[in-house]
């Protein structure tokens, strides 16, 4: 009965059919936000694409400019000076074919992961145990780089990584509910405008079809897309 009475005071003043203004969405989602953790603010976007096609797939990284608001526990797939590069930077896990022999029994204690580009012959052959997972180390979104300062502190809690799933939805956490209204309105377009930037060729017609923001425990909020930065958006 709780849920239920929590659930009537969140939709309460909202017009689930409006699409708001980014500022508006955002403090909506903010005030509604009243679980007793702090509530991860996501973002939800329908796209117009079918990603059963390769031409269609959408995938990237996004940097947010004011973090994500967690701290990932990040494994670098790396030897010698890079292995020491990655530990320096604040990776959590670091190694070789002593990791992958770790994360071949099944032994992942991580949640994002970055190789340099010569192990991934290596790390190729845990394929089955990390691509279910999405946590394959991958070129197209910076996880496999010789740059791996700054993938590491990208990963560790400013940058998000996304995927289009099966319906053509693409969704991130962006920030937490204790974050300003500011940060988390610079969040979202960021990530909106990654997700822009990252539409693939075989995209036709609408390729932004609805955005939305919502915190854990909330409702959704539609977004007016003119107030994202711009009627490319919708393009």
């Amino acid at each position: 009965m709780a849920g239920g009475k929590r659930q009537a005071a969140a939709v309460k003043g909202l017009n689930r059919d409006k699409a708001y203004s980014i500022e508006e969405a955002v403090k909506l989602v903010k005030d509604r936000a009243k679980a007793k953790f702090d509530e991860t603010i996501e973002v939800a976007m329908n796209l117009g694409v079918d990603p059963k096609h390769a031409d269609q797939l959408v995938r990237g990284v996004c940097n947010l400019p004011n973090g994500s608001g967690r701290t990932a526990r990040v494994a670098v797939f790396a030897r010698g000076a890079k292995a020491e590069e990655a530990k320096a930077a604040g990776a959590d896990v670091v190694g070789a074919e002593d990791l992958v022999e770790q994360v071949s029994k099944g032994t992942i204690n991580f949640d994002r992961c970055i190789a340099t580009p010569d192990m991934m012959g290596l790390v190729g052959r845990l394929g089955k145990v990390l691509g279910p997972r999405g946590l394959m180390p991958n070129p197209r979104v910076g996880t496999v780089t010789m740059d791996v300062t700054n993938a590491v502190k990208g990963a560790k809690g400013g940058s998000v990584e996304f995927r289009v799933e099966k319906a053509g939805i693409v969704h991130a956490g962006v920030g937490k509910a204790s974050f300003s209204e500011g940060a988390l309105a610079e969040n979202i377009k960021a990530f909106v405008d990654a997700v822009v930037k990252a539409k693939p060729p075989g995209a036709k017609g609408t390729y932004v079809k609805k955005v939305s923001v919502s915190s854990t425990m909330g409702p959704g909020v539609k977004i007016d897309s003119a107030s994202l930065g711009g009627g490319q958006v919708l393009a």
